[in-house]
């Protein structure tokens, strides 16, 4: 399959998996006392209200046409949360931090045992992406830098007395999470390779 054609349909897909991702926070944060995505209208799998401008939208157009086609990621709008609301209020925003990335787990779970069973094909190369992109929401995701999901993962395990490191890394983390991006993102990349070869049973395409 053409390149160009591959990151169009990894388009098609990483939206729908973003979606998925915000609602399973929103469905995991209701459930533990916080009605605050209910109420906005966020616990839904209806697309328009998880649609953010500049990362759904705008963002992918610019990396696919910055990198000539070859690279391109989105996210949807994130899930808004009050922790005040939830029953435990030091380990319950590290459970929804962890909801999204599990969705896309499952996902990648779930169609990666058709990859895995099914005859190579034009077919289960398509499925291989949607594998994929679920790895790749969620390695990234779990990455414990702020506003990311693995950052609430890490302030629920760290000491009370670590406050001061937290403040920190929340004042710089968007800062670092660019910086991340741009220098740093390869590290992440033979552990989405692991996972993938551990669900499909052969490597990566």
């Amino acid at each position: 399959m053409d390149n160009t054609l591959q990151l169009i349909f990894f388009f098609v897909i990483i939206i729908p998996s973003a979606i998925i991702h915000e609602y399973a926070h929103a469905w995991m944060a209701d459930r533990l006392g916080d009605p605050t995505a209910r109420n906005m209208g966020r616990l839904t799998l209806n697309p328009i209200p998880h649609i953010d401008m500049f990362g759904t939208i705008l963002m992918p157009l610019f990396l696919f046409f910055a990198s000539g086609g070859n690279f391109m990621f989105a996210y949807a709008k994130p899930v808004p949360f009050n922790p005040y609301n939830l029953r435990d209020q030091k380990r319950d925003p590290a459970l929804v931090g962890i909801a999204g990335p599990a969705s896309n787990l499952l996902i990648a779970f779930i169609v990666g045992l058709f990859v895995r069973f099914m005859p190579i094909s034009e077919f289960t190369f398509l499925l291989s992406i949607i594998v994929y992109a679920n790895i790749l929401l969620a390695v990234f995701n779990m990455v414990p830098i702020p506003p990311l999901d693995g950052s609430k993962v890490l302030f629920a395990i760290l000491p009370d007395s670590a406050w001061q490191f937290r403040q920190n890394l929340e004042r710089y983390g968007f800062m670092i999470l660019l910086f991340f991006i741009f220098f740093a993102f390869d590290i992440i990349i033979p552990v989405i390779r692991f996972i993938y070869l551990l669900i499909v049973g052969r490597p990566l395409f």
